[in-house]
Order: C-alpha cells, then structure tokens, then sequence
C-alpha cells in the first residue's frame, strides 16, 4: 500500500511555516528570516519514504495586501486553500494580534483534515498554552491541536507519522528522486534575497528582486550572474554600498550557502539595475514569476 498526498502549510506572517517545512524536509528548501514577508512564492518540498510521497506546500504569510506583489502573494495562498489532502495550520504563540478570520473561516468549511501547530511553545508557559489550546478548539473545533518548536524541533517528530495515517491511497505524484518542483535558478534567487533581507534594514529588502540569468557548471564550478532589481537609484546606491563592500557581504554569504546547497564550487556574479516601482507593475511581477 502507497499513500501520497499535498499537505500545505498555512499561517500568518512569521509564524514558522518556512522553518517547519525544512525541519520536515531535512534540508533548508525555503529561506528563513525574522522578517515579515520573507517567503513570496509557494514552494513544494517533496518528501519520500518506500511507501509514502508527501508534497508540502509553503505559502507566504496570511496579510492585507497593500500593493500588487502582496496581491498576488495572497493568490498564492488562495491556491492553496483549494488543493490539500491535510493542512497544518501554524500559530505562533507569542502573536498578540487578532488570528487570522479568513483563514479560520476557509479551514472551518474545507473538508479536509487540519493539524494545528501552536508553534514557538518555548516562549510559554504551561497555563498559557492550555489557555490557547482552549481559545483555538473553539476556533476550529475539527483540528487536532499538537505544541511544537519548528526551531528546536520539540514534537515536530510526531507530525510525519500523524500524516501518513491521514494521507489517501495514491501513487507518487512526483519522481521518487524529486525533493522539489524548484529549478536550481530559483534556489539561487532564494539564497541570495535572504541575504538582502538580513543585511539591509527598512524598505530596501521588500524593494528587491533577484533574477539568475546564467546558470552554468563548468568542470565542477558553477557559474552564476545573477540581477538584483530595485525599484529606485536612491536603493541602488544602498545596495552596492561604500566602494560595493555592501553588495560583496552579500555575495559572499549567498555564495557559502550555495555550495553548501549544491555540494559544489560556485562562482558568483552579482549586479544590481533599477526597475521602477515594479512591484505595482502587473507586467513586471508576471515577468519575475507572479501570476
């Protein structure tokens, strides 16, 4: 007997939806940072055993969108709110604003079943997660309710053998030797993002695109140029930095992960060119990838 199924992973902004899917897959496939709106695309992780083919699904963050990108982020997670065999729903418990009522909603009427992560419990205390425990069966009565660290992996153990048990009879939908539908070029746009996310602070990494326009191995290097898009020449200058030292962290940083990523030599190039205001650009965004 072969079970197979989609298991999307949704939540709000910073909940630990990219951190869960790569404790889960064993590698990191999705960036990780503290930053809100870190993940812009949904990614599929597939994971495999003899008997078993689980496609997670890691979608950006739950939001009010307030230009077009952040519109179609949240196609993004419509789409996946219509697809899955078992959703994890992931809620971190030090969030003191309002859940999500669009998402307690839709997982209320889809009739699938949900596992509901209370993520970051080492940041609790016993009666505050009983509390929470408590707040969220009423929310969504049909969910099974499990405490977890993604970070630390407390209890994230319990969750492959818990889904397998929910999974349907199925083939693999993928390539046993497939761990994602990403191309290698955007694993490399990915890698080198998260850097911009972590060195740069206020607008400039929402700003930023990247775009990999030669990937190419070559006696064991691969080598990569990659264009990194901005959206004015105020954040071309920031990017690069005082004599390109800014532009270089980055470079060098992405560069580590990578060979780490592919197991080989990389050579990276990096330039940075101004697209104007191409997140409002319905053109651009379908261009860089944004349906």
């Amino acid at each position: 007997m072969h079970k197979a199924g989609f298991v999307n992973i949704v939540g709000k902004p910073n909940a630990g939806k990219s951190t869960l899917l790569n404790q889960l897959m064993g590698e990191k496939l999705a960036i990780v940072t503290q930053k809100a709106q870190t993940t812009r695309h949904r990614i599929f992780g597939i994971y495999n055993e003899e008997d078993l083919q689980i496609v997670f699904s890691d979608t950006p963050g739950v939001l009010d969108p307030k230009y077009n990108l952040q519109e179609k982020m949240m196609d993004f997670v419509k789409d996946s709110l219509q697809d899955a065999d078992v959703f994890l729903f992931i809620v971190d418990v030090t969030d003191k604003e309002q859940p999500s009522e669009f998402l307690i909603d839709k997982l209320n009427k889809i009739p699938v079943p949900v596992l509901l992560l209370l993520n970051k419990v080492d940041q609790t205390n016993q009666e505050g997660l009983e509390q929470l425990v408590a707040e969220w069966h009423e929310r969504i009565p049909k969910a099974e309710i499990l405490p977890i660290s993604a970070l630390n992996a407390f209890n994230t153990d319990i969750i492959l053998p818990k889904l397998k048990l929910l999974l349907p009879e199925n083939p693999a939908y993928y390539d046993k030797d497939m761990y994602t539908d990403r191309p290698e070029r955007f694993f490399v746009n990915e890698a080198i993002r998260e850097k911009i996310l972590l060195n740069y602070e206020k607008e400039i990494p929402y700003s930023v695109e990247v775009v990999t326009e030669m990937f190419k191995e070559k006696e064991g290097i691969i080598f990569i140029d990659s264009i990194i898009y901005v959206e004015r020449d105020t954040q071309k200058g920031i990017v690069i930095g005082h004599k390109g030292e800014a532009i270089k962290k980055v470079g060098t940083e992405a560069r580590l992960d990578l060979e780490k990523f592919f197991g080989k030599k990389i050579h990276l190039n990096l330039f940075v060119k101004v697209k104007k205001d191409w997140r409002k650009n319905d053109r651009d965004l379908k261009n860089f990838g944004y349906r």
